[in-house]
């Protein structure tokens, strides 16, 4: 069975909306990962917000961001959204109902991970079904004070275990994390 892996930027204070604060901790090591880690997957599973994000960005950003902007570009992208009709970004498929039956669908083809960037309120969804099998969590020496929060209330109470953690350069380290 693939996994379902979400990978978060997030603050020290676990906000991780609008992570503009992570331009200021970037580097050579936190890029590998982030590369090694869509190579792992060949699947997105994105919320309405970040596709839209997303599919107005990375067809435009080819010559820029090379190999990884073509996987971006050329994976299978399954969009949740309720609002939404159509989509448009290059094989982006629309799932409107049915998150567990549809996730569990996708969970049982064959295939690398499926990859959760942003998504906040998916994210929050898919932690109460019971369905996300990884979490990487890339936390920045920051304290944001306010925004929305990964794990928010109301989540159900789930033991993790710690697989990895990774400390990088200028700061910030990514923790993997596994269900169950």
């Amino acid at each position: 069975m693939r996994k379902l892996v979400v990978s978060e930027f997030m603050t020290v204070d676990g906000v991780m909306e609008n992570p503009q604060w992570t331009f200021a901790y970037g580097s050579e090591e936190q890029e590998k990962f982030k590369f090694e880690e869509l190579k792992a997957s060949d699947a997105l599973l994105l919320g309405r917000v970040t596709y839209e994000g997303f599919a107005a960005a990375w067809p435009n950003m080819l010559e820029q961001t090379g190999e990884y902007g073509e996987m971006m570009n050329g994976y299978a992208k399954y969009v949740i959204s309720a609002t939404l009709t159509e989509v448009s970004w290059n094989n982006s498929s629309l799932i409107k109902d049915n998150l567990l039956e549809e996730i569990m669908k996708l969970k049982l083809q064959p295939g690398k991970d499926i990859l959760v960037f942003g998504s906040c309120t998916l994210v929050q969804s898919l932690i109460s079904l019971g369905l996300v099998d990884e979490y990487r969590l890339m936390v920045f020496p920051v304290l944001a004070g306010s925004g929305k929060r990964l794990f928010g209330e109301g989540l159900p109470e789930q033991g993790l275990r710690l697989v990895e953690t990774r400390r990088f350069f200028l700061g910030g380290c990514c923790s993997q994390l596994r269900a169950g």
